[in-house]
């Protein structure tokens, strides 16, 4: 290794040890595209954010219809149940600040105080 690419090396894991892990409070503002409100100082957009899958929308078509001797009825269900609804504006969030401060996984809602 150059004595320059121990350098630039070095000044890398310096700019990451400023920036270590932290987990972080913040708000949805808006859904599409989702923005985040980060300690009530930082607005950023879906671009910083990794999100798990427990957040994102989740429903299931149990559309079916009944047959008796051979003859379908009427549509037993007809709509998509929602299981877990996603984010929505005003929802508070606590977040993992990814070291070097580029990038947020969303870990899960808050709720209660």
């Amino acid at each position: 290794m150059s004595l320059a690419n121990a350098i630039k090396q070095i000044t890398m894991n310096l700019n990451e040890a400023e920036h270590p892990v932290a987990i972080m409070f913040g708000t949805v503002t808006k859904e599409q595209p989702l923005e985040i409100l980060v300690d009530q100082r930082l607005l950023l957009d879906e671009d910083f954010f990794v999100l798990t899958e427990q957040l994102t929308r989740y429903e299931i078509d149990l559309k079916h219809s009944h047959h008796t001797d051979g003859i379908p009825t009427q549509d037993a269900l007809t709509e998509k149940i929602v299981i877990r609804e996603g984010l929505k504006a005003g929802d508070g969030v606590l977040l993992l600040r990814m070291q070097g401060g580029q990038q947020y996984v969303v870990l899960d809602k808050v709720v209660g105080s």
